[in-house]
């Protein structure tokens, strides 16, 4: 399923959502540098993903861990890897479900408090990916990367905002597709479902053998977003958003 549009409209232009689209564009085109196997839109850039991208045993220490040489400390990682990614589709995915989404965030907490509950949504993100790797012991010198956990915190917290509003959305079926208009609740809800069952089935692979996808990522992002939003987001911005999208 893919959103296209929602019916909550914005009261303010969505300044962080914009550039935080264009950051993530920028760093993908000019700066990442592609190691790893993992494509990248410049050719040579100044953030090579072994320095930039978030890898879980720099963190916690566990396991044989290389950390290389000339990149950042590792806790500012944590930033840097939620601005990289790993190929066109990966970016462009997730730059769509944080412009259908985030712009309404955005709005109901003004541009600063979004800024800061998108990063540390990201950050909340990397520590539920990070975490699991202890005891598991698989995946630890794997880099992270992706604005996917931060996006999963705006989406968390528009499933608490805007349960009822409406998501406009291109479902595909093998070899078709339809639109259909979906309420926010059951799309945000199957979304998250998803993510819940994708991840067990992970666990269930040989260490180093899962899909690549840090759906655990995913899952503490939007936990974050479900249980923080309501220190973030005002609710006298929350009624006038829902009053001008005659749902009140």
């Amino acid at each position: 399923m893919f959103p296209l549009r929602d019916n909550i409209p914005t009261e303010h232009f969505p300044v962080v959502t914009v550039l935080l689209i264009v950051a993530n564009a920028f760093v993908y085109f000019f700066l990442q540098d592609g190691l790893w196997g993992l494509p990248n839109g410049g050719a040579g850039g100044d953030w090579p993903v072994a320095t930039y991208a978030a890898i879980p045993c720099e963190f916690t220490g566990e396991g044989a861990c290389t950390t290389a040489p000339g990149g950042p400390p590792t806790i500012l990682t944590a930033f840097t890897s939620m601005f990289m990614h790993g190929s066109l589709l990966h970016l462009g995915g997730n730059m769509l479900f944080l412009w259908i989404f985030g712009n309404n965030v955005e709005d109901s907490m003004g541009p600063v408090k979004f800024l800061a509950f998108y990063l540390l949504a990201g950050v909340a993100a990397d520590a539920a990916h990070i975490i699991p790797t202890i005891p598991l012991d698989s995946g630890a010198d794997v880099p992270t990367l992706g604005a996917s956990g931060a996006v999963s915190g705006v989406l968390g917290g528009y499933l608490l905002l805007f349960p009822a509003a409406r998501v406009v959305t291109v479902i595909f079926i093998i070899f078709f597709f339809t639109i259909l208009e979906l309420p926010a609740l059951l799309f945000l809800g199957f979304w998250i479902l998803q993510q819940a069952v994708l991840a067990y089935f992970d666990l269930l692979q040989p260490a180093g053998q899962g899909g690549g996808v840090a759906y655990f990522a995913h899952i503490g992002g939007f936990v974050f977003g479900l249980l923080l939003i309501r220190a973030f987001a005002s609710e006298k911005r929350r009624r006038r958003q829902l009053e001008r999208a005659g749902m009140r």
